[in-house]
């Protein structure tokens, strides 16, 4: 006859379980793309300044995702300090480290926010705070965009066949950096600080999209040879919009600021080329896109076919598209092409209606504790 465990020994297994299932153990930089998803939607109600309402709601809701952000910096933190040697496998892991990159583009919306949101509420100084965080945020999407491929190239394994967009997450981080560079742009008064800005974002742009591009081909060669990935692996065929829709944000910006900051900086003569050949290749990114999200949609419909079960991976279907749906509408505004701007529209209803499907089924996910997992554990 079997032994019966003690109370003491039922209770010690009891809080040993309770510790190995705790949410701070398994919290994962993942969550960091709820803010991203947040973060871009009210970016995107933003770009409606004659609509009020909208304008109002993105600030609620920028407002609402700073909460979000300290939130999960806190989680994360802790992570580090109570369980620092779960928080060191993460590296190792050739999927869940990928979602580092997360954390400097859920931080840039709060940049982008205080410039489109935060001057109105706090003033001047929403600026310079913009400036200070945008300095830390491009130095954290530079160092993940060297440490996590060095960590590919070193330490993790890696397969073709397993090979998925989310390669993309901490190479895009530097890119969502340059744009919000080129925001800060027209907000500072000196002009050598305002071509070093320039400059920065399009070094940044440089570190990113060529790189992302290249991906994209691996991905391409990847799908033709070994099909789809997995369905729980279903929402990252619209992470390839991320590195486009950005790269062509950002060339848009330039388009329009980098001419009088060149003029200001006695560069008059390289100006009017700049801009024309960054308009030139926002619209030919923004046209490649199109392409992508076509795809994406189609094999969106073939995964929801099969039965698409919910999981963090969802939060894939905001950033990419709210990224691109602030190029359209950019692209819409520079050229004054009314049918830009009413499919630009378009793209923003969808993605509010995609973000509240997501945030109200992550929520329920949080309240149940269903959502929180680190895969990377198991390397620990």
């Amino acid at each position: 006859m079997p032994a019966v465990p003690s109370t003491h020994a039922r209770s010690a297994n009891a809080s040993a379980d309770r510790a190995k299932n705790h949410p701070l153990l398994h919290f994962t930089p993942n969550w960091f793309a709820v803010t991203m998803g947040t973060g871009i939607v009210a970016i995107a109600l933003g770009q409606f300044p004659q609509a009020p309402s909208l304008h109002a709601a993105g600030a609620i809701l920028w407002l609402a995702n700073i909460g979000l952000f300290g939130l999960c910096a806190l989680a994360y933190l802790a992570k580090w300090v109570l369980y620092p040697r779960a928080a060191r496998a993460l590296l190792s892991h050739p999927v869940a480290s990928m979602f580092l990159g997360c954390i400097p583009m859920g931080l840039a919306t709060i940049v982008n926010g205080l410039l489109s949101y935060g001057v109105g509420m706090f003033g001047p100084g929403a600026v310079s705070l913009a400036v200070d965080l945008w300095i830390v945020d491009a130095l954290l999407s530079v160092m993940i965009s060297l440490v996590v491929p060095f960590m590919m190239f070193t330490r993790q394994d890696h397969a073709f066949k397993e090979m998925s967009a989310v390669w993309l997450l901490p190479v895009v981080a530097c890119e969502v950096a340059a744009v919000s560079a080129c925001l800060l742009m027209p907000h500072v008064a000196d002009a050598g600080a305002q071509l070093s800005l320039l400059v920065a974002s399009m070094v940044l742009w440089a570190c990113s999209v060529p790189l992302a591009l290249g991906i994209l081909v691996i991905l391409f060669l990847r799908l033709v040879l070994h099909k789809l990935p997995p369905v729980a692996m279903a929402a990252t065929s619209w992470l390839t919009l991320g590195p486009i829709g950005t790269g062509a944000v950002g060339l848009a910006l330039m388009a329009t600021e980098a001419e009088p900051v060149l003029a200001a900086n006695g560069l008059s003569a390289y100006a009017n080329g700049i801009a024309a050949a960054c308009l030139l290749g926002a619209v030919l990114l923004w046209g490649y896109g199109l392409w992508w999200m076509a795809m994406a949609t189609a094999l969106t419909g073939r995964y929801l076919r099969q039965g698409m079960p919910f999981n963090m991976g969802w939060w894939g279907f905001t950033f990419p598209l709210g990224v691109y749906t602030v190029a359209t509408l950019k692209l819409a505004a520079l050229l004054g092409f009314a049918p830009l701007a009413r499919f630009g529209e378009g793209l923003t209803v969808a993605l509010v209606l995609i973000w509240v499907l997501v945030a109200v089924r992550t929520l329920r996910g949080v309240f149940s504790l269903t959502l929180f997992e680190d895969p990377s554990l198991k390397l620990a």
